[in-house]
């Protein structure tokens, strides 16, 4: 019984997929120690689809935050 391969990706991909410029993929990775690599090839750090979810959450939430300190910033 063969089991699935599992679909890892790079720091640089999961920000192409994502959207965003590579610095903020890297800033979420190195400030939320709870997203950690499945695996090392060499030296580059591969994260699992679950990791990549992780990611995209933080990201939105940062970019939440933002928003909602600008509108305070606007309104007072």
């Amino acid at each position: 019984m063969s089991q699935a391969e599992p679909i890892l990706r790079t720091p640089g991909v999961i920000a192409r997929e994502l959207n965003v410029p590579i610095h903020r993929v890297l800033n979420v990775l190195a400030t939320r120690e709870h997203i950690k690599p499945v695996a090392r090839a060499g030296t580059l750090r591969l994260y699992d689809l679950a990791a990549i979810a992780h990611i995209r959450h933080e990201l939105n939430a940062i970019d939440a935050r933002r928003s909602t300190g600008r509108r305070r910033l606007a309104d007072g």
